[in-house]
């Protein structure tokens, strides 16, 4: 995939004039505990866990440009669900996109297909091999909002997780040297 498909892929956008982003999703829990502690020898540490059960799905796309997009959905992501961030992230869009995704079932629906098509070649979705996210930059935009963000304090009373998440993101797509940076790990 990494010597021959995606510089195709990426031959193929230069050729149109298109961009190329990868695209993915993740979930963020408010009640989530990562990251570790200490506890006495031989006795098991106990951690608390805020009370609040929020939790809100986000979907991102990089490119090796620094460009960043993304948007926050409730419950599971469905295929109908999947078209709906599509339009958007389409929605103004001067360049054709190349958009290159996991095999999740939602991103191969007939709706999604039919959506695509109906784009009239503005849209071309790339799947990534089975189950490879060390070939996906995008999952590193997950592993540091996980890392440095939303999993490393309780909210507060009557903060939202939304809120919390969508500010973060936002402060992830002011950053270009930020997201140019997940497409120089070593996998990717």
């Amino acid at each position: 995939w990494q010597r021959e498909t995606y510089p195709a892929i990426a031959r193929r956008a230069k050729r149109e004039k298109a961009d190329v982003y990868f695209w993915d999703e993740s979930g963020f829990r408010a009640d989530a505990v990562q990251g570790t502690t200490w506890g006495v020898k031989g006795e098991t540490p106990v951690v608390q866990t805020p009370g609040q059960r929020q939790s809100i799905g986000a979907a991102s796309a990089v490119s090796a440009k620094g460009a960043f997009w993304f948007a926050t959905y409730k419950g599971a992501l469905s295929g109908e669900l999947f078209v709906d961030l599509l339009k958007k992230l389409m929605y103004r869009r001067k360049k054709a996109l190349h958009l290159i995704v996991d095999g999740l079932p939602a991103h191969k629906k007939a709706v999604v297909k039919d959506y695509v098509a109906s784009t009239q070649g503005k849209l071309t979705l790339h799947f990534l091999p089975g189950y490879a996210p060390d070939l996906n930059p995008d999952e590193l935009v997950w592993s540091h909002a996980k890392r440095t963000g939303n999993a490393r304090r309780p909210l507060r009373a009557g903060e939202k997780l939304e809120d919390r998440v969508r500010t973060q993101l936002a402060d992830i797509g002011n950053r270009p040297a930020l997201v140019r940076s997940f497409f120089k790990h070593p996998d990717v």
